[in-house]
C-alpha cells in the first residue's frame, strides 16, 4: 500500500512537473529575454528526471522485477533514457543550445507516458516465463538506452536538414539582394548613408552566416557522437537479446517482427556511421540517413505494439 500511494504520488509530481516545463519551453520559443525562464525549464527537468527515477525504483522494489515488462514501463524508461542524454551536453556547458533539441522529446515522451492514456497498464503484474530472467535488466534496458541515444541524435540531425533549408533560401534571396545593391552603387553614386546601410546589412549578413555555420558544425558533431552512443547501446542489446532467446525459444534469431526491425534500424544507423567517416558526405547526405532511421525507430518501438504480433508482443495496447 505505501508503495502504491508513493508511486502514484511520483507519477503526479513528475505529471504537473512536466506540465509546468512544456508551458516554460513554449514560452522560451517566443521571448527575447529568457535566461531565467530557461534555468527555471532546466531545474523542472532535473525534478521530473528525479521523480521518475524514484517512479522507477518504486515499482522495481514493489513488483521485484526490472520496471520493463510492459509499453507503460518502457515509456517512462525511455523518457528517463532522454532526460540522461538532455543532461550530458547541458552540465557539459549550460549555454549549450542543443537542450532545447532534446528536451522536448524527454517531456512529451513522459508526458504521454503519465497522462492517463496508459491507465490500464499502470499496474505491473507478475512476469510471463519468457520474462522471468537476468537477461530482462541487459538486453531491454539496452535497447531502450539504445533507442533514447539514436533517436536524440536523429532529431539532431533533422534540426541540422532544417537549418540547412533555410540556410539555402535565406542565401537565395541574399545574393538577389546582393545584386540589387551592386545595381545601387555602381548606378548613380548613392549617399553616404545609403552605403552604410549597404555594408551594414552585407556585415550583419555576414554575422548571421557564421553563426548558423557553428551552429551546423556543433549539430553535425552532437548527432554523430550521440547516434554512435546509441549504435553500441543498441548492438549490446541485440547481442544480448540474442543469447536470451537462445535460452527461452532454442534459437537465437527467430526473425520475429520486433528483431527484424532491430535489424532494419542497426544496419540503417551502420550505414550512417559508413557515411559520416567520409568528409564528402557529411552533414546533409548523413543527416537524411538519420532522419530514415528516425522514423523507423518508432516502427520498431510501437508497431508490435500496436499489431500485437511475435514473440515480443507483450506489451501491446
Amino acid at each position: 500500500m505505501i508503495f502504491s500511494t508513493l508511486e502514484r504520488i511520483l507519477t503526479h509530481i513528475s505529471f504537473s512537473t512536466v506540465s509546468v516545463v512544456i508551458t516554460l519551453h513554449l514560452i522560451t520559443l517566443v521571448v527575447n529575454e529568457k535566461v531565467r525562464l530557461y534555468n527555471s525549464l532546466e531545474k523542472g527537468m532535473i525534478v521530473t528526471f528525479l521523480s521518475l527515477t524514484g517512479l522507477l525504483i518504486t515499482r522495481w522494489v514493489y513488483w521485484k522485477h526490472f520496471p520493463l515488462s510492459d509499453l507503460y514501463e518502457s515509456l517512462i524508461f525511455l523518457s528517463w533514457s532522454f532526460y540522461i542524454i538532455h543532461m550530458i551536453p547541458y552540465f557539459k556547458n549550460q549555454k549549450n543550445n542543443l537542450s532545447a533539441i532534446t528536451a522536448p522529446s524527454a517531456i512529451f515522451t513522459q508526458g504521454f507516458a503519465t497522462s492517463g492514456l496508459l491507465t490500464e497498464m499502470h499496474q505491473s503484474s507478475i512476469l510471463v516465463p519468457a520474462l522471468q530472467s537476468h537477461w530482462l535488466m541487459m538486453h531491454v534496458s539496452m535497447m531502450v538506452l539504445g533507442y533514447a541515444a539514436l533517436l536524440c541524435g536523429s532529431l539532431l540531425s533533422v534540426a541540422l536538414l532544417i537549418i540547412l533549408f533555410q540556410k539555402a533560401i535565406i542565401t537565395l534571396f541574399a545574393k538577389r539582394k546582393h545584386l540589387l545593391n551592386e545595381s545601387l552603387l555602381f548606378s548613380e553614386i548613392p549617399h553616404m548613408n545609403e552605403k552604410d546601410n549597404i555594408l551594414e546589412s552585407v556585415s550583419a549578413f555576414s554575422v548571421k552566416n557564421y553563426y548558423r555555420s557553428q551552429l551546423i558544425d556543433q549539430l553535425d558533431h552532437w548527432s554523430y557522437r550521440v547516434i554512435s552512443l546509441g549504435f553500441i547501446l543498441l548492438t549490446i542489446g541485440i547481442l544480448s537479446g540474442a543469447v536470451w532467446a537462445n535460452e527461452a525459444w532454442g534459437s537465437y534469431w527467430n526473425w520475429d517482427p520486433k528483431e527484424t526491425w532491430a535489424f532494419i534500424t542497426w544496419t540503417v544507423f551502420a550505414i550512417y556511421l559508413h557515411i559520416r567517416t567520409n568528409k564528402n558526405f557529411q552533414g546533409e547526405n548523413s543527416a537524411i540517413v538519420a532522419f530514415i532511421g528516425f522514423l523507423i525507430i518508432w516502427i520498431c518501438y510501437f508497431g508490435v505494439n500496436l499489431l500485437g504480433i511475435g514473440l515480443h508482443s507483450y506489451g501491446s495496447f
